[in-house]
């Protein structure tokens, strides 16, 4: 029943979010604008999704070396049908995929895995909610949208330095992180409490075994290098939109370096917002929010919108099709590891 309700609120938030993001758009131009488009540019954008996946499959790699060097084929299998859950299916249950898949191909336990999938969390939210904050700067003028998205850059920012401050007192003070605990949450959760001290100490646990400084120096170069692509790949794929030869209904559109890393940087922030599996809504609305920083809303609403779709199909053809030719290639079977997943989410259920 509670995961029937989840699942009815993530749909919720799903529709409002599709509504929102539609809700002014000229079905006339907007297929005008798809119709138009050079799709010759999904090709080499494709070609940048895939850099984008190796450079995240290796940078977790670098993570896990402190405890274990994984080879790449198992470390790209866990790392490519994780990612492919993480999208698929509901409840975020797809994040445990990629620490139970690891296990499974190495001597690391799951929950120092699970560490590392954190860290790598902590990592992107931080540096994201930086980077917006220091382009919005070079945006002139203060509307509401770059008002709210301030606000999204700052409640992002919390909530990861947040977690890495506590993760780095839990690892400075152990005895007195796991007292914390216990004593706020176990006055009103005893059970969520215990359950909780146990996990900041399987953390604590883990950062003891964190790379080396050279693996450290690689993962954040290949996090500049993974985001650095991102934005490129956003920028050359707006080029598509340019109306090139179309009717008069079509609203040319093309994304400098500059605006599609602020594109990016709000998409981002907007993906925190729970929704259904495939992201689908809130990517648009989120990319709508980053567009309509430059572009005018007759753009926006138009070729604004169909170019969120199409980075939207873009990405999730290329994570489902390389975790579905992954599993292929492991003879696994979808369904076994989700089922072990819904039951790794029910234990986990409380704390979360």
């Amino acid at each position: 029943m509670k995961r029937a309700l989840k699942l009815v609120a993530s749909l919720l938030v799903t529709l409002l979010f599709t509504w929102w993001a539609f809700r002014d758009t000229d079905v006339q131009s907007q297929w005008a604008s798809l119709r138009s488009a050079d799709y010759s540019y999904v090709l080499p954008y494709l070609g940048i999704l895939t850099l984008i996946h190796i450079c995240r499959t290796l940078r977790w790699g670098c993570l896990l070396s402190g405890m274990e060097r994984v080879p790449f084929r198992p470390l790209n299998e866990a790392s490519g049908i994780g990612f492919m859950m993480l999208l698929v299916l509901p409840f975020r249950l797809g994040e445990f995929a990629r620490p139970f898949l690891i296990a499974q191909r190495s001597s690391i336990r799951r929950s120092a895995a699970m560490t590392s999938v954190v860290l790598e969390r902590i990592t992107d939210g931080l540096l994201v909610a930086t980077l917006l904050r220091v382009l919005l700067f070079f945006i002139p003028g203060e509307t509401a949208e770059i008002r709210y998205v301030k606000l999204g850059s700052t409640l992002m920012f919390a909530v990861f330095g947040g977690g890495l401050a506590f993760l780095l007192f839990a690892r400075w003070q152990h005895d007195r992180a796991v007292n914390l605990v216990r004593i706020t949450v176990g006055r009103f959760l005893p059970g969520v409490a215990h359950k909780m001290a146990d996990i900041v100490d399987g953390f604590v646990g883990a950062m003891r075994q964190l790379p080396s400084a050279r693996q450290l120096t690689f993962f954040f170069l290949l996090t500049l290098v993974y985001w650095g692509l991102n934005g490129a790949g956003m920028a050359l794929l707006s080029r598509a939109f340019g109306c090139v030869g179309a009717d008069a209904a079509c609203q040319p559109m093309s994304l400098s370096l500059f605006q599609a890393y602020v594109v990016m940087t709000v998409l981002v922030v907007g993906l925190m917002i729970p929704a259904a599996p495939g992201m689908m809504g809130t990517f648009q609305a989120a990319t709508k929010v980053g567009l309509s920083l430059f572009l005018p809303a007759a753009v926006v609403n138009n070729s604004g919108l169909a170019y969120a779709n199409v980075v939207w199909l873009c990405q999730t053809v290329q994570q489902i099709g390389f975790g579905l030719i992954l599993l292929s290639i492991g003879h696994m079977s979808f369904k076994d590891i989700a089922t072990k997943l819904d039951k790794e989410g029910e234990a986990s259920a409380p704390v979360a």
